[in-house]
């Protein structure tokens, strides 16, 4: 196996800076991020432009989109108490199932198609995945005015644990470098920032908002204006035999961390173990 290495070392460190700030831009400006995300909408005929075809990918991105549009305005009608028929579906806790079931058919879609290329064990990591996700309400929130930090701009919260995160992070990371391996390096960059921007604010609960902002963002700019071929091409780095070790380790981690999620749901502990207290920043 020949990797190439040496273009990537200046384009994958300058796109994880930039996610780093889109993320904390979008969360501090979260008015600006419901109008910024609606807009992207009328980006379409630059879809149509940069070479989008077939339905799949249309869905793919407007699956994405729509999504974080919706998390936008629920943010708007929580954190500002946003009154009318459709702020308070927006702001009521039952409709934090949507963004649970959003996150739940993200997994299981490419979980679905791991398995039918053959990556049985990544799958499996997947399936787990989808198991093990905190459920809603009781572990989702959107934080306001009376509850939040004085830094905590209406955020949509999922109380993940660290190691949920890591193991969702090195899981999708195994998938896209066995379904695109051309986009690992950018989509490499956009798991990194959704991990390490948690860690940095050390509130693991920020995995899943962190997450919506990064994915969105490399879809509308693949989409629009897709550079990624020319300046992250990371075909060179697939390889089988990693491919299958990858899944083996990833299904391996999975198996001691199901039985310590169910543990805790099941001893009543999960209340402390999944929740951390707030932090400030």
């Amino acid at each position: 196996m020949n990797i190439d290495i040496w273009p990537h070392i200046i384009s994958m460190p300058v796109y994880f800076i930039i996610l780093l700030f889109i993320i904390a831009f979008f969360r501090k400006y979260y008015k600006f991020s419901a109008y910024f995300w609606t807009a992207s909408l009328l980006t379409f005929p630059l879809w149509m432009m940069g070479g989008v075809e077939g339905w799949f990918r249309w869905v793919k991105i407007l699956s994405v989109i729509l999504p974080t549009i919706i998390v936008c305005f629920s943010r708007i009608a929580v954190y500002e108490d946003r009154q009318g028929k459709v702020w308070n579906v927006l702001k009521h806790k039952e409709f934090l199932w949507f963004f649970y079931a959003i996150l739940f058919l993200n997994i299981l879609e490419a979980t679905i198609k791991d398995a039918t290329m053959g990556n049985y064990y990544n799958a499996l990591t997947g399936f787990l995945l989808c198991v093990t996700i905190p459920f809603a309400p009781k572990f989702w929130e959107i934080t306001n005015k009376k509850i939040a930090a004085s830094k905590s701009y209406g955020d949509l919260v999922a109380y993940t644990t660290a190691p949920w995160n890591f193991l969702y992070t090195t899981w999708n990371a195994c998938f896209v470098y066995a379904e695109s391996p051309i986009y690992f390096g950018a989509s490499l960059c956009i798991l990194l920032a959704a991990e390490i921007y948690p860690i940095l604010k050390k509130r693991p609960e920020l995995y899943i908002i962190a997450r919506v902002y990064t994915l969105a963002a490399h879809l509308l700019l693949r989409a629009s204006f897709d550079i990624f071929p020319q300046v992250m091409d990371t075909s060179s780095w697939q390889n089988a035999e990693v491919l299958k070790m990858w899944g083996i380790i990833n299904f391996a981690l999975m198996v001691p961390y199901l039985f310590w999620h169910m543990w805790q749901l099941h001893t009543g502990k999960a209340e402390k173990s999944f929740r951390r207290q707030k932090a400030t920043a």
